[in-house]
């Protein structure tokens, strides 16, 4: 299984998605890892590589028969038909997650207090955040927001709809 987490910066996708990873024991892609790597090897300016990586990490794992979270903005149509098309690729189902804060003010104040968990990653500002081109979904699989809970509730509402769709599909439930 290819489980996708998108989302603006501050959403909740990367303490969620490290969460549901953990507890599947899966394999866990964070795009933001891969682009500050590609930065601090030398790239200048860093657009669709980290991208490209992720997606042949996530089709490797996925032929050794692994469970894959892939945590990214994923901001256009064409980033998640890229993800949707490596799941397609390894004949696996593939689980799209957005993540939202629906709060406006609880969204800033995460962008203004967020602690930077990437060496040397620099994290976008709220204005930056307004202003990034991020296509409407037309229907993720899934949608959480993260206004009103707690990172673990979000993480065990994805769980259950994941665990229910394993279930009633005639997947063996490994984890």
């Amino acid at each position: 299984m290819l489980i996708v987490f998108s989302g603006l910066p501050a959403s909740g996708k990367s303490t969620i998605s490290r969460l549901v990873a953990q507890d599947l024991r899966a394999v866990y892609i964070r795009v933001d890892t891969i682009e500050q790597t590609l930065r601090d090897t030398g790239f200048q300016e860093v657009q669709h590589e980290g991208y490209k990586i992720a997606y042949a990490m996530a089709a490797d794992n996925l032929a050794l028969g692994k469970i894959v979270v892939a945590d990214s903005v994923n901001p256009i149509g064409i980033t998640r038909k890229a993800w949707r098309a490596v799941g397609h690729s390894a004949k696996i189902q593939v689980v799209e997650i957005e993540t939202i804060c629906s709060d406006r003010q609880r969204h800033k104040e995460r962008v203004e207090t967020r602690v930077v968990d990437i060496d040397h990653l620099v994290l976008p500002t709220w204005d930056e955040i307004l202003a990034r081109d991020y296509e409407p979904w037309t229907q993720p699989d899934i949608l959480i927001d993260t206004a009103s809970e707690a990172p673990q509730q979000s993480s065990d509402k994805v769980l259950a709809i994941i665990r229910s769709r394993i279930n009633t599909q005639g997947i063996s439930d490994s984890f």
